[in-house]
């Protein structure tokens, strides 16, 4: 990669190189404990299989906009950041039950075939996938602990997972906590903040930037781009999660509905509603499992309200915000583009 142009696909073949190649051979040691442990190993090479690797991207232009060069020990230390995001998802999916991840199912139940002949085969290999997050996670510690970054960098940089781990726990339990309850716009976009926010774009920015040193006011400007286009990221999210094609997302469509998920969409859907329509939505989501024609009324209501228009604008708003944040960093050109190329990426996703 020349130094001073970026190539995208260049950077997630990189990427990939380091994450395929650090867990291959983690799930090696993993099935040298017992054979029975094979599928184990197997889905934690699944987790990083797939990705955009936007989180090791924002970590390696915190680092490369505080002045840094490119550096293959600071690559292997963005790369942990997708583990990071690979644990999440398998946790979220367990969570949230969700049958696919990237048009494959997801872990508890690719992992029902290992436990065939045990008791309680759907709750054991709900356990399984569990642990394989958790183990998704300590393994994002140690590739970022031997990425071969002197020690006095690292040490710098350490509290930060301390807050990563501590937010992105709490977006999770407050998800948990909202869900079922009265749809509340503030409330979902605080859960959008530090479910996915924080450790989608602000939390790799300022981790790249604290290993290269750099300073106060850049590392607040991280944050004021950050926490706006993570949550962009998410509403765009919430959007494709219903109303994108299954077979572009690689997401079922019905999950958010199903599990009555506090998202911003039907918040917003919600707040605007008249009281015929709030009861049509409350019959339409008591519903345990939505059929199309119970998915078809739903997004019918939110398209006559206007919310899917109005979490468009609030998607607008918010990278229109982070970028002049961006505008307003004193950065290298290079990294400044590579920014705002990032910020289209993370939310002009197809349906």
């Amino acid at each position: 990669m020349a130094a001073e142009r970026w190539d995208a696909a260049v950077f997630r073949a990189r990427v990939d190189q380091v994450l395929r190649g650090f867990v291959a051979q983690e799930a090696d040691l993993l099935a040298e404990v017992d054979p029975a442990l094979g599928s184990v190993a197997d889905q934690l090479e699944a987790a990083v299989a797939n990705g955009k690797r936007l989180r090791a991207a924002f970590c390696y232009w915190g680092w490369r906009a505080a002045g840094q060069p490119d550096s293959d020990a600071l690559l292997r230390a963005a790369a942990s950041m997708e583990l990071v995001h690979a644990a999440a998802v398998v946790h979220d999916d367990l969570i949230d039950d969700s049958p696919l991840r990237h048009g494959r199912p997801t872990a508890h139940l690719a992992l029902r075939g290992a436990v065939a002949g045990h008791p309680r085969p759907g709750a054991a290999a709900r356990s399984l996938a569990m642990l394989v997050g958790d183990l998704l996670m300590s393994l994002a510690g140690q590739l970022f602990a031997t990425c071969g970054l002197p020690a006095a960098y690292l040490a710098r940089a350490r509290p930060l997972w301390s807050l990563l781990a501590r937010e992105l726990i709490a977006g999770e339990c407050l998800e948990i906590l909202h869900t079922g309850a009265v749809p509340d716009t503030t409330a979902s976009l605080k859960v959008i903040r530090y479910k996915t926010a924080k450790y989608t774009v602000e939390h790799p920015l300022l981790i790249g930037g604290t290993l290269a040193g750099a300073g106060e006011r850049l590392r607040a400007g991280y944050s004021a781009y950050g926490l706006p286009l993570g949550e962009a990221f998410q509403l765009r999210d919430d959007l494709l999660g219903l109303f994108g094609d299954p077979e572009r997302t690689g997401k079922a469509d019905s999950d958010d509905v199903r599990g009555h998920r506090p998202t911003a969409l039907l918040a917003e859907t919600w707040r605007i509603a008249g009281t015929d329509e709030r009861e049509r939505l409350r019959t339409l989501l008591g519903r345990g499992e939505p059929d199309r024609a119970g998915l078809d009324a739903v997004r019918e209501v939110m398209h006559r309200l206007g919310a899917r228009e109005r979490v468009e604008n609030m998607i607008s708003a918010r990278v229109a915000e982070a970028l002049d944040a961006l505008h307003g960093l004193d950065v290298p050109v290079t990294a400044a583009d590579a920014l705002a190329g990032l910020a289209h990426a993370a939310t002009a996703r197809p349906f």
